[in-house]
């Protein structure tokens, strides 16, 4: 690499462009649509809800002792043992008899801001405006404060979500084609096992063990054998399994696979339990990023036969089974990523308090216009502030905020272009360790600790660039537009 190339790059590029588009993005769409996903809280009060509406983030500012509020820059939040964040607003318009009163605005947390990103000061300052605010020019921003401690949020490496991958597992007995189906927070691990005899069986959350791919079909609402080997057909080694499955499993209905299912998730329960049971197992845990609704059971189906197929064309050897240590099937979470799962997390907490909040206000008669007095932003802030002093993150993680490496200024921009696997430093993890050709021109091939985190820290390379992703829908919709046929 040239010399004059790699200037003319870091000029035009940020050292830590991909925490800024991430943490930004987070900022301007991703809070958003965790709000839209929850869009009404409805409180156990006749005739009454809250409408959510737009939410925002303001620039930091500071409330002195005499209550004046004024602007505050990182260097002052660092000096003073301050969090350097910005109040997060929210629409909330009470719906009173179906009928939509005035909207309130109110203030529901603080939102701790990234160095150099959009809500901060210091973006867009020049050299010397940085200086005479008594800012460092050379900062690269990408991290935030924290009671006056500087956290970065270090990029973790996953497995790809909703997307297939089969592999063979014990001992090659086993052919599994599994996927990590993730709709606005929830993951599911949704698998189709083919053991060396042919027969298909499924695994999903909460599920009973084993069930039969048939068996899940027919519960789906597939009711012909003759509309199930249509979603089979290809090859004749994936026709042919579908054949013994069918003739291997003897329910023929609807209602008895729904009912056989029923005796094994919740034996010894009456009917109407294990019926309903069963209809929020395939609808919430199954393949949820199709949608949790009755209208995503077909869909379900086909997909659940393509798993089936692709593990038996690879068990066949008619296809080679998935890498799972291909960059290809790795996605990395970068900050935005990371904040948008804590504050969703945080904002299920503040949902529950707003309900808990506006029933004990009816209970004592008190007007329920002013939304203002259901919200309390301690709710929200404090799990937020907790997670990022800590490092727990959700879901188990640890040592996901960490504070920032200031040894020198080469450790700094390490630091910030770090990403970490969650395996476990203890096992070999050998196929994990070793460097992928895949890799190349994305990940720093020298530079990783000695030790059991070897190969498991990685850096990423000086030209490599994360992109923040796309709407599903927006892929979507340009598909359908160019008429391809396979978007149904």
């Amino acid at each position: 690499m040239s010399k004059e190339l790699l200037e003319k790059y870091l000029t035009e590029n940020k050292i830590v462009k991909q925490h800024l588009d991430s943490y930004n993005r987070f900022i301007e769409t991703g809070m958003q649509e965790i709000i839209d996903t929850v869009k009404i809280i409805e409180p156990n009060i006749p005739n009454y809800k809250l409408k959510l509406g737009r939410v925002w983030v303001d620039k930091p500012m500071v409330i002195e002792a005499d209550s004046a509020t004024r602007p505050i820059l990182p260097m002052e939040a660092r000096l003073r043992n301050l969090t350097y964040s910005g109040k997060i607003y929210l629409e909330i318009t009470p719906v009173i008899n179906d009928i939509e009163r005035k909207t309130s605005i109110a203030y529901i947390g603080d939102m701790p801001v990234m160095i150099k990103s959009k809500v901060c000061y210091t973006d867009g300052m020049s050299r010397g405006e940085l200086v005479k605010a008594g800012e460092d020019p050379m900062d690269p921003g990408g991290y935030m404060v924290v009671n006056g401690t500087e956290r970065v949020l270090v990029g973790i490496e996953d497995l790809a979500p909703n997307r297939i991958m089969v592999t063979k597992e014990k001992q090659g007995t086993i052919t599994t084609a599994k996927i990590f189906s993730t709709n606005a927070g929830f993951r599911s691990r949704c698998a189709v096992n083919r053991n060396n005899d042919g027969l298909w069986e499924v695994e999903f959350p909460a599920a009973p063990p084993k069930l039969p791919l048939i068996l899940i079909l027919r519960a789906l609402g597939i009711k012909k054998d003759e509309d199930i080997l249509e979603m089979f057909e290809g090859s004749r080694h994936v026709v042919t399994d579908a054949l013994l499955n069918l003739e291997t499993t003897e329910i023929k209905t609807v209602d008895d696979a729904i009912d056989e299912i029923g005796k094994k998730a919740v034996p010894g329960q009456p009917k109407e339990y294990r019926d309903k049971r069963v209809e929020t197992l395939v609808n919430t845990y199954l393949l949820p990023h199709f949608g949790t609704g009755p209208e995503a059971k077909h869909l379900k189906a086909r997909f659940l036969c393509l798993m089936a197929a692709k593990s038996t064309l690879v068990a066949n050897k008619r296809q080679p089974a998935d890498d799972k240590d291909h960059y290809a099937n790795k996605r990395i979470k970068l900050s935005g990523t990371l904040m948008e799962e804590l504050f969703r997390y945080a904002f299920q907490f503040l949902v529950r308090d707003v309900t808990y909040q506006a029933e004990r206000a009816a209970a004592r008669g008190r007007r329920l216009q002013d939304v203002q007095t259901f919200v309390r932003p301690d709710t929200l802030s404090d799990r937020i502030r907790y997670a990022m002093a800590t490092g727990n993150w959700i879901a188990g993680q640890s040592g996901v905020c960490q504070l920032l490496d200031r040894v020198s200024y080469l450790a700094t921009l390490s630091h910030l272009r770090r990403i970490n696997s969650p395996l476990s430093r203890v096992h070999p993890h050998f196929e994990a360790r070793d460097l992928h050709g895949t890799q190349f021109g994305r990940l720093c091939p020298n530079e990783t600790p000695e030790g059991g985190s070897t190969s498991l820290v990685k850096n990423m390379a000086l030209e490599n660039e994360i992109s923040i992703g796309v709407s599903e829908k927006d892929v979507e919709q340009i598909l359908r537009k160019e008429k391809v046929a396979a978007v149904k």
